[in-house]
């Protein structure tokens, strides 16, 4: 009996555009996050914080935070359960 190797499917390879979360973010947003993809970062969430949009992504290396204007926060002061 021989063993086939299943498909490994990294949802990292898929485009940020897959994300339920996309249709949901500003522009700004989007090409952060587009940017950041390259990188393996994964959208994970939008946060609203004093009605505002907040996007959280991750990777191996840590968390990340993009505003509504698409600044990037590589330091956020923020906790994922």
């Amino acid at each position: 009996m021989q063993l086939q190797k299943q498909p490994y499917n990294d949802r990292r390879q898929e485009s940020p555009e897959h994300s339920v979360w996309w249709q949901k973010l500003s522009l700004a947003q989007k090409f952060s996050v587009g940017s950041l993809s390259k990188f393996g970062y994964e959208l994970l969430f939008i946060r609203n914080d004093k009605g505002r949009s907040i996007a959280v992504l991750s990777n191996n290396n840590g968390t990340v935070t993009i505003s509504e204007d698409g600044e990037i926060n590589g330091s956020p002061d923020i906790i994922i359960r």
